[in-house]
């Protein structure tokens, strides 16, 4: 990386801890002195001048201008714009025009299952992560993490944003009431299918579901992509066919019961109305995104427990889903501008200031890789909202990584349309349900 940068990014971290005071006050995990890479010996004590743009959503607002004022403080000849406008629909203008566009910001948010996409359509400016990591602190393995996931050929192409995964909702007043005891493990289809609440149909959850034994939706290795779904009744191992009897009986108990879980519109609003106090669903997985909606349903909160992921099991396996995440990506625009993007990249440890950590949640409900349990633990966070963090980092341990590469994109509707299948051609066994989504799958890699 040019010189430019990692002397740039050693005087913001000076004008940082300056103005925010001591890091040791924020433990956070160790940084590997590897992740600072260049000589900092010369550094020229000048503040930098420039323009960027940073996209950000409404909920993001308060925290990101808290950001640009401490930032233009330290550099008063930089002008930053906010750009506040949601993540998906700034991505699909840039997905409609190009990263040139005027509407499309310098630095915006991007999920980690977007990145593939967005570098073959050239939007993302390889950066310098390393050294935004070695400014901002607390990564002990950055490329173990999320980080890592933003590499591809030995360059980054986004930095950490936050870390991502499913958690686990009980409604206590409804366990009590029906006899589930949530110290233990949960099966899906506890009490006859009525007290976990999944709609596996949609492949976002019910992933959690094929995670647990294993089950290969789409992978890539040395020979190119393959799918455990392509693979004979016979040819499944005994884990993975029960992971299918299980899924089957609960497709099969929801249907004679009349219960619309395997109906794509329905079932939403009648998780909602099931996870209610006083009836009786008891179990529903989500991110911490949903923990507000999900609170108001049980008892405004009084009636509301947070539990990791693997307190639901299938066939005895804990529910697992996907390292996920999103990053901050900077505009393939200002690649060739040596100026404005050490700009950016300086903008971005700012804005992932270990620091200001518990602000970002507030404010974003977003969870820090970098950032250790006890930070948000020890803060003035309400205890559910200790609890989620808690739980998602726990959840997010044990889960593997998120596949990334761009084909993924086709399991989305291969999925759905062959569990959904299920209601029509109402198999009479678990094989014949499981064939029913092998024969999705395999029309879908007739494709690649």
């Amino acid at each position: 990386m040019k010189k430019f940068f990692s002397l740039f990014l050693v005087l913001i971290l000076l004008f940082s801890v300056a103005a925010c005071g001591n890091k040791e006050d924020t433990p956070v995990k160790d940084t590997p002195e590897e992740d600072l890479t260049e000589d900092v010996d010369d550094v020229v004590e000048e503040p930098v001048e420039g323009s960027l743009s940073v996209q950000a959503e409404e909920e993001w607002k308060e925290y990101y201008e808290a950001a640009i004022e401490r930032f233009v403080a330290d550099n008063p000849g930089t002008e930053i714009e906010l750009k506040v406008v949601a993540s998906f629909d700034h991505l699909d203008v840039i997905d409609s025009t190009d990263p040139t566009n005027e509407d499309v910001a310098d630095i915006f948010a991007l999920p980690a299952d977007r990145l593939f996409g967005l570098i073959e359509n050239e939007v993302l400016a390889a950066i310098d992560a390393k050294s935004i990591a070695g400014v901002t602190g607390g990564f002990s393995d950055y490329d173990a993490g999320l980080g890592g996931a933003f590499s591809i050929d030995g360059e980054y192409f986004a930095f950490p944003m936050n870390i991502e995964t499913l958690i686990a909702y009980a409604n206590t007043a409804n366990a009590q009431a029906v006899g589930l005891d949530l110290d233990g493990k949960v099966e899906l289809n506890a009490l006859d299918s009525t007290a976990v609440l999944l709609p596996s149909f949609d492949a976002w959850f019910g992933v959690a579901v094929t995670n647990s034994s294993d089950i290969e939706l789409l992978g890539q290795d040395n020979d190119g992509l393959f799918s455990d779904m392509t693979l004979e009744w016979d040819e499944l191992s005994a884990e993975k066919q029960a992971t299918f009897e299980e899924l089957y009986t609960y497709w099969k108990n929801n249907q004679e019961a009349g219960n619309p879980m395997w109906d794509a519109e329905a079932a939403w609003g009648y998780m909602d109305s099931k996870f209610m106090s006083g009836e009786n669903g008891v179990l529903r997985i989500s991110g911490p995104w949903d923990a507000a909606s999900f609170s108001e349903q049980a008892g405004q909160g009084e009636d509301l427990a947070i539990l990791p992921l693997g307190s639901i099991t299938v066939a005895g396996k804990e529910l697992s889903h996907w390292k996920g995440g999103w990053g901050l990506g900077i505009n393939v625009r200002l690649e060739d501008d040596e100026e404005r993007l050490a700009l950016a990249e300086a903008f971005i440890a700012e804005l992932m200031n270990p620091e200001y950590a518990v602000e970002f949640y507030k404010a974003a409900g977003k969870i820090m890789e970098n950032v250790d349990a006890s930070v948000y633990a020890s803060s003035d966070l309400p205890e559910t909202d200790k609890l989620i963090i808690d739980n998602v980092l726990a959840s997010y341990e044990d889960a593997p990584a998120r596949p990334l590469f761009t084909e993924w994109g086709h399991v989305w509707d291969t999925w759905k349309n062959g569990l959904l299948s299920w209601s029509a051609e109402k198999p009479e066994s678990a094989q014949e349900g499981y064939e029913l989504l092998k024969a999705s799958f395999d029309a879908m890699m007739m494709n690649f």
